[in-house]
């Protein structure tokens, strides 16, 4: 059976519904959860799909818009913590939504790729890229949540963005 590639974040950066961009050039964002999904392209295709997981999504995105964020501190993630990062520190509303996304993703029999860094191993941060980053006690208000196609169209060098909840003013 195929599967989609896709992935929950809520971007720091603006962004737009429908947006393409380079695997190597994403905007800043917080990873929610990413999962593959398998479809059955005779019954249902994979839009169909990635257009019931944003539907099961819409009601716990549109809740968690407008939290507001806090900055932690630096860190380093990743295969001998290569990736250098900012945690966010903890905040209800955002484990609740990554809560809520976990369970939409399990709902349809989803595979999260990252089990041990879900739940209670969740820990929220935003990678630096190039010269772009946040700083310790930086502001940020959840106010972009998106479902991401990790390879449109079968494309692995790109990434689109397939739906966009955003708060008034968001974006």
């Amino acid at each position: 059976m195929p599967t989609r590639n896709l992935i929950f974040v809520a971007f720091v950066e603006p962004v737009a519904d429908g947006q393409v961009f380079p695997r190597t050039d994403w905007p800043l964002h917080i990873t929610l959860v990413r999962f593959d999904v398998g479809f059955d392209a005779a019954a249902t295709g994979s839009a169909d799909v990635a257009e019931r997981i944003a539907g099961l999504a819409d009601a716990p995105a549109a809740a968690a818009l407008g939290a507001a964020l806090t900055v932690g501190e630096d860190a380093a993630f990743g295969r001998n913590g290569s990736v250098p990062v900012n945690l966010i520190q903890p905040q209800p509303d955002l484990q609740a939504l990554h809560g809520q996304l976990v369970d939409v993703v399990v709902g349809v029999e989803g595979r999260i790729l990252t089990p041990a860094h879900t739940l209670a191993g969740y820990r929220p941060h935003v990678s630096h890229h190039g010269g772009k980053r946040l700083h310790p006690g930086d502001a940020v208000v959840l106010d972009r949540v998106a479902l991401v196609d990790m390879a449109p169209d079968g494309d692995h060098t790109t990434r689109r963005v397939l739906r966009l909840w955003c708060r008034e003013g968001g974006n």
